[in-house]
């Protein structure tokens, strides 16, 4: 039995001699490689390379933006029109809208309408059938300068522009003629600009002949009012 353990023995250590041989060579020729000089240099050179090209210090340029001017936009004032004072309209005449017509043969009116001005109370009666219908503030002539008596719608024009003021009286009724040019009923006269004329004055003696209503009333009384209906206007 001891023969057949001994050579057993020996073709299990061989394998191990020769591998712990190979382990030597290749420690060996480890070993010289790493201290070659060649291989030192090479090394050493790679390293050098790379950090000389990482390093490298570039300016960057920079762009400092100039400051953008943005243009205001400029604000035009808006002209708010004012109503103009009387006493701002220098004028002597009545109103002209148009050439006195050649005298006709008077039409008597028989449709039952009528107006009335009261000068002291600076108020106008409108009566339709010996009835109240409506009653309005009104103002008439500076210095006495509406007449009294008894008269007549004469015409209707819906906006009469009076050239001696350069102004537009809306909802005209014409009532007599003074010369050439004729006074009537209007509303508060509108000046070029758009402003309404002795706005906030009603009630007073404002104007320069006509009797002068507000506009609603002024309005109100064109529509109702006939050509032919009789106005009266009293102390």
């Amino acid at each position: 039995m001891s023969q057949t353990v001994a050579p057993t023995r020996r073709n299990f250590l061989y394998p191990i001699l020769i591998l712990g041989f190979f382990l030597v060579v290749l420690c060996v020729a480890a070993w010289t490689a790493a201290t070659s000089p060649a291989f030192s240099m090479d090394v050493a050179s790679t390293p050098t390379q790379w950090k000389s090209f990482a390093h490298a210090e570039i300016v960057k340029p920079t762009y400092t933006p100039s400051p953008t001017i943005i243009p205001t936009a400029t604000q035009i004032p808006t002209n708010t029109p004012e109503p103009v004072a009387q006493a701002e309209i220098v004028a002597e005449e009545p109103v002209a809208i148009a050439e006195n017509p050649s005298a006709e043969a008077p039409t008597v009116y028989t449709g039952g309408k009528y107006i009335l001005v009261d000068i002291s109370e600076q108020h106008m009666y409108v009566y339709e059938s010996d009835y109240l219908i409506y009653s309005f503030v009104a103002s008439t002539g500076m210095n006495n300068a509406t007449r009294t008596g008894n008269f007549s719608v004469l015409d209707k024009i819906p906006n009469a522009y009076g050239a001696t003021w350069n102004i537009w009286m809306p909802h005209w009724l014409g009532i007599y003629w003074a010369g050439s040019l004729e006074n009537g009923i209007h509303a508060l006269p509108i000046l070029p600009n758009g402003a309404t004329l002795w706005a906030g004055y009603l009630g007073t003696p404002i104007s320069y002949g006509c009797v002068v209503l507000g506009s609603y009333e002024a309005e109100t009384l064109f529509n109702w009012a006939e050509v032919g209906t009789p106005v009266e206007i009293q102390w």
